[in-house]
């Protein structure tokens, strides 16, 4: 160490406090990365990869650096900043310090920031034994912080759909979850996983960390009293943050505990079959769900719809004011317009505010508040004018005492169109400070008595060839060539010989010189100090601001609820705590969206008085699946607030919704297809209940044509005997032999799809109708798709003859044995015939016994 520059000690001891992140290194106008952190970055950001004193280095930037890092934290890198503290340097060095560190999970910066998402941080805490998980979350471009716990034989699996439905970008785990293999698959539910010292995630020290946040004495009042690992994992993450942008925990004014059966619980497979945030193919937006919804034209409205559709609700009065709200801008159209036109001029209140809470703000931020505040009052007043006095979604907004004052700063303050970032002059708008207005003013005369100087002097001496001139060494000064020496007045001060002229200053030519050259510099630091008075006086409403953004945010959901409605023509759903779902006219309401230059064909759906699961059947390409989803998503919609696509719908609610949907190999999990599919079906089985929905399309068909049937039939026995279940099933199949259970139990009800047939040529009509369907029209659907003429003849044949061959049993797997439905025994039976003739009633509990002994010995192989 001893033979290396001050500098270069400098670094590496900034380094070693941060061995895991890349440090950008500030030296002048760039910041430098050395050794194996300049390797990294000259790799992933393109950069030349030099040496300095036999160390790798590789720079980029000052003014570019966010672009650079935004790079390499979008890979899952952490970049520490290392700034310079002013340009003096304190025994020949100057001092540096990192003063952030940039994680995936704890940006700011909206180049990195997707508008209408969430950023989240999150953090688990475990107690394996106790069976017990936390899970925090916090997004501090917003303010959001939130806390969980988990418990039961379950917690795992929830927990794994909690973070499937955050997406966080960051994950804080213990260190000691790298060598518990309990960890393993929360580890694999993250994008970018962080550890820290197992430590932190001590629940007495994780309290202590809360408490001194929050000023208080105890948590009770934040609802994570006796939930220790709820504790445990929100310390986590009020430590991480502190550790790693110490400027965003001012903005963590609360924590909200919430609790899964608050909201229906949505596992990551009916988040995915349903596409209720992206498509499932290829993960766009694009036909989600969400995309069909969102009309929002704030970011921060589009975030909260983006939580309103992930966490629908349970609580019925809740979703009755939603509908409420959304039904006056749904009838006002006028109303819904004016407003939609004031929120399209609203930038990211919110955000804006929390950058200006942890110290990143830029001046065009504060610009962005002042034209949100401006947006605001007039939008209050429309909203004022229409609620008739009466408290709702178009009552007045909640806009503080302190907001006119605040808005009337702002607008003095701040400058029209300042320079994106502070380093540039021009930020505060002139007649604000008299300071810097004297500063601005003796700057500008002074450069006015310099550029007139030359004309004065030359007037005053008689010297026609006196120049003004400057250089970097001397500054300013008067040339005089010397054949006019002898005119030169007294009062100039030589300062330089040249072969042909000398050079002159003058005292009252250095003293206008000095407010020229120190000008910029001068106004640029009173433009700093005002600008962080400004941003405290923002910081001190910060509160105010954020509620105000809330209220925006909801105002932009429910009304973009009410255009997609009204473009759509949607309804308004029933909403019942009855056990009912009776859906008239049903759409899907992505198909309809997308289909071009073609009608979608609505379908009902009765589910009540006793019918519980709907068997349907009817050939590929008919649209079952479709019907399916569209129910589920009719659900969903009705759940979240919105109006639904139909021409009427009766839904009561629902505690979660299931979907087994589609088929998929994970070979990445070592699962093929039919073990994904039974993982999900025994998923559905053992947590549904009877006020849950489920969708099953196509049960069974990953294995064999016997193995499939029976596991199908199996289920439906299963979802419709269990005193638990009997939930509310739709079950699409193309085992037509299901359908005989409609006649055997009571809750089981067909459905198929319609299909016209003329000839060898058949249409599918989309339409739902009572019965169960016969045939297949795989053929068919062969033919549709192109297969040559000769490989469906063969097939028909080859059909015709696996028909005549196929035995009773496989055509009716009712009768293949007897079993625990005594409707599944064959139409004659020595056992049935008894069973007619028995006197139940007569029978004492022993003879009762006895018989059943006697048939078992009787009747039952071993």
């Amino acid at each position: 160490m001893s033979k290396l520059t001050p500098v270069r000690r400098q670094y590496l001891e900034v380094k070693r406090q941060f061995p895991d992140a890349i440090v950008f290194f500030r030296l002048g106008d760039f910041y430098e990365t050395f050794d194996r952190d300049a390797e990294v970055a000259a790799r992933e950001l393109d950069l030349v990869l030099t040496r300095r004193q036999d160390a790798p280095m590789a720079g980029v930037p000052f003014h570019a650096v966010e672009n650079y890092v935004a790079k390499l934290v979008s890979k899952g890198y952490h970049v520490a900043i290392c700034e310079q503290l002013g340009n003096e340097a304190i025994r020949g060095l100057v001092p540096r310090e990192v003063v952030r560190v940039v994680t995936p999970g704890t940006v700011v910066e909206p180049e990195m920031l997707s508008q209408k998402q969430n950023n989240y941080l999150a953090a688990v805490a475990a107690d394996w034994e106790g069976k017990r998980l936390g899970l925090s979350y916090a997004d501090v471009s917003t303010g959001e912080f939130a806390t969980t716990q988990i418990a039961g034989p379950d917690a795992l699996n929830q927990l794994l759909d909690e973070l499937d439905r955050l997406r966080p970008a960051e994950l804080v785990l213990p260190s000691a979850s790298d060598e518990d293999p309990s960890w393993q698959h929360i580890r694999a539910a993250a994008r970018s996983v962080t550890k820290l010292p197992d430590w932190r995630f001590e629940v007495g020290n994780a309290r202590s960390a809360l408490m001194r946040h929050f000023g208080v004495s105890m948590l009770a009042g934040y609802g994570c009293e006796g939930l220790p690992e709820a504790v445990r994992a929100a310390g986590a993450v009020l430590q991480y943050v502190q550790a790693t942008h110490h400027g965003a925990l001012p903005q963590l004014t609360g924590l909200a505990t919430y609790h899964l059966e608050s909201t229906m619980l949505l596992d990551a497979a009916t988040r995915r079959n349903l596409e209720l945030t992206e498509s499932i193919r290829g993960g766009a937006r694009h036909g989600s769900l969400l995309a069909v919804l969102d009309q929002t034209v704030t970011p921060m409205g589009g975030r909260l719809l983006n939580r309103w559709v992930k966490q629908p609700l349970l609580d019925l009065q809740a979703l009755v004011d939603r509908q409420d709200q959304v039904e006056v801008f749904f009838k006002d159209g006028t109303l819904r317009a004016e407003v939609r036109a004031h929120l399209r001029l609203m930038p990211d209140l919110e955000r804006l505010t929390n950058r200006v809470v942890v110290g990143a703000a830029r001046p065009r931020d504060l610009v962005g508040i002042r034209a949100a505040l401006e947006s605001a009052a007039p939008l209050s007043v429309l909203l004022g004018d229409r609620s008739n006095g009466t408290e709702g979604p178009a009552s007045r907004l909640p806009l503080p005492p302190e907001v006119p004052e605040l808005l009337t700063m702002l607008r003095q303050a701040i400058a029209d169109d300042p320079p994106s970032a502070m380093g540039k002059p021009g930020v505060i708008r002139t007649g604000y400070s008299a300071e810097l207005d004297g500063i601005q003013s003796a700057a500008r005369d002074a450069k006015s008595y310099i550029a007139n100087l030359e004309r004065q002097e030359r007037e005053r001496t008689g010297i026609k060839s006196l120049k003004v001139g400057f250089n970097q060494v001397f500054g300013y000064y008067l040339e005089v060539t010397r054949a006019n020496q002898d005119l030169v007045p007294e009062h100039y001060i030589r300062k330089q010989t040249l072969v042909n002229a000398e050079r002159y200053i003058t005292p009252e030519l250095k003293e206008y010189e000095a407010l020229v050259l120190h000008a910029d510099e001068r106004q640029l630091e009173v433009e700093h100090r005002l600008f962080r008075e400004v941003c405290d006086q923002v910081t001190a409403v910060a509160p105010w601001l954020l509620a105000l953004a809330g209220s925006l945010a909801h105002l932009d959901v429910v009304s973009g609820l009410a255009e997609v409605a009204a473009q759509a023509n949607y309804v308004r759903p029933e909403l019942t705590d009855d056990d009912v779902l009776v859906i008239r006219g049903g759409r899907h309401p992505v198909v309809e969206r997308l289909l071009v230059g073609e009608r979608f064909v609505p379908n009902d759906v009765s589910l009540e008085d006793g019918a519980r699961i709907l068997i349907i059947t009817g050939p590929n390409m008919s649209g079952k699946s479709v019907y399916l989803r569209q129910i589920a998503l009719i659900v969903l919609m009705a759940q979240v607030g919105s109006m639904v696509p139909a021409d009427s719908a009766r839904i009561g609610l629902v505690d979660r919704i299931f979907t087994r949907v589609g088929a998929q190999d994970e070979v990445y999990a070592g699962q093929s297809t039919f073990m994904v599919e039974m993982v999900e079906t025994a998923n559905i089985l053992h947590h549904a209940t009877r006020r849950s929905l489920v969708v099953l399309d196509e049960i069974g068909r990953g294995t064999s044509t016997y193995d499939g049937l029976s596991i199908a039939w199996a289920v439906v026995e299963y979802l419709h005997n269990h005193p638990s279940l009997l939930c509310k099933t739709l079950f699409a199949t193309h085992y037509h032999e299901l359908t005989d259970l409609a006649d055997l139990l009571p809750g089981v009800a067909n459905l198929n799809v319609a299909v016209a047939e003329e000839g060898d040529r058949v249409a599918f009509l989309h339409q739902i109708i009572p019965g169960g369907a016969n045939r297949s029209y795989g053929i068919h659907v062969g033919q549709l798709a192109g297969l040559p003429a000769a490989v469906t003849k063969r097939a028909s044949e080859l059909l015709r003859e696996l028909e005549l061959r196929a035995p009773q049993a496989v055509r009716r797997p009712g009768h293949l044995s007897t079993g625990q439905q005594m409707a599944l025994f064959p139409a004659a039976s020595p056992l049935l015939d008894e069973l007619r003739d028995l006197d139940v009633m007569s029978l004492t509990p022993l003879d009762a016994i006895s018989k059943l002994y006697e048939w078992k010995r009787r009747f039952v192989s071993d």
